[in-house]
């Protein structure tokens, strides 16, 4: 992707975010997945391949989009490098939109690095929850996942066009772990590349606090906005951050804007407000236009509106760049987190 275009990409998503249009979707590929982590339970709910989209269904989504605004679309899954299409896929959501890719790296090559940006993708992101390989493998549920996925930010941050700047580690924040971040900024901060956070969900459909892992104390927080001003390469909304200690605290947010300026479609077409009520969606982008499922989306939301399932990066983001967003967001969206 030529730089004149991804400016003009940034330029238009900026728009659309001035002109409190919806911005950001969350589209999962798949529910497989290779690895079996504790705090993810779409692997053992998967679908037959015949149910899940095709690339033509991914084209005409992305047009569908298109006709709506400019999107950030972050490409989920399960784990989206299982899909022998993904290039494709990629390639089609990227030609008006400005995607993020995440996964867990074991299945990335340099090649398919370099297929991947050649596609269009804007952001990767690899996830890396530990400082050490014992207890991010045994996270995951598989022996030397620790080491495939660095070399997965390697591959990403060797071929992108922009290097650095357009790969990212991402950290799931849990009681377990929040005290170790330090450990992990020094890591991807000696490899050149960015860091992402979202705080744990518990909440959301399939997913319950009886398991091992925790949601951190408020105190995590107030960390975590020092050491945002110290570590410049983490890439997150300082309020994010600093509103996730007010969520910890209290469990009540403001008003949750989900399926307003942000919505999830799930690997069968199924569109809802957002990943955590993925057992409440309005219909499938197979049958009907994401015009006509957002306006639905949108005349419910008062439904949803008093929802403090979670306060992940996703409705953290939705939120803070919300309505126009804060010229204090704006600002760190065009400068801290620019990658173009």
């Amino acid at each position: 992707m030529t730089a004149a275009r991804a400016w003009k990409k940034d330029l238009s998503f900026t728009a659309g975010i001035l002109g409190k249009k919806p911005f950001q979707a969350l589209v999962q590929l798949t529910n497989k997945c290779n690895m079996r982590c504790s705090f993810c339970d779409f692997w053992p709910n998967v679908a037959p391949r015949s149910e899940e989209l095709t690339v033509e269904d991914y084209r005409r989504l992305s047009r569908e989009l298109a006709e709506i605004g400019t999107f950030l679309i972050s490409v989920e899954g399960g784990e989206p490098t299982v899909r022998p299409d993904l290039v494709r896929i990629v390639e089609a959501l990227s030609e008006h939109h400005i995607t993020a890719l995440f996964t867990n790296g074991w299945l990335l090559t340099r090649e398919l690095a370099t297929s991947l940006y050649s596609a269009g993708l804007v952001h990767a992101n690899v996830s890396i929850d530990y400082p050490d390989a014992k207890r991010h493998d045994d996270k995951r549920g598989l022996e030397g996942a620790f080491d495939r996925a660095w070399t997965a930010v390697d591959h990403f941050r060797d071929t992108a066009p922009r290097g650095g700047k357009q790969v990212h580690v991402m950290t799931v924040i849990m009681e377990d772990n929040w005290r170790d971040l330090p450990a992990l900024f020094e890591q991807s901060a000696a490899r050149g590349v960015g860091h992402q956070l979202t705080l744990l969900s518990v909440n959301g459909y399939r997913r319950g606090d009886s398991g091992p892992d925790r949601l951190p104390p408020p105190e995590a927080a107030r960390a975590l906005v020092e050491w945002h001003k110290k570590y410049k390469h983490v890439r997150v909304f300082r309020e994010y951050l600093s509103k996730a200690g007010e969520w910890l605290s209290e469990r009540a947010m403001p008003t949750c804007t989900a399926g307003v300026q942000s919505f999830n479609i799930d690997h069968v077409g199924a569109v809802s407000a957002c990943i955590e009520r993925i057992d409440e969606p309005v219909g499938s982008v197979k049958t009907a236009s994401v015009k006509d499922l957002v306006s639905v989306l949108a005349a419910r939301q008062s439904e949803r509106a008093a929802c403090q399932q979670c306060w992940t990066a996703c409705r953290g983001f939705a939120q803070i760049l919300g309505n126009g967003a804060s010229a204090s967001a704006l600002f760190e969206m065009t400068a801290r987190m620019r990658t173009t």
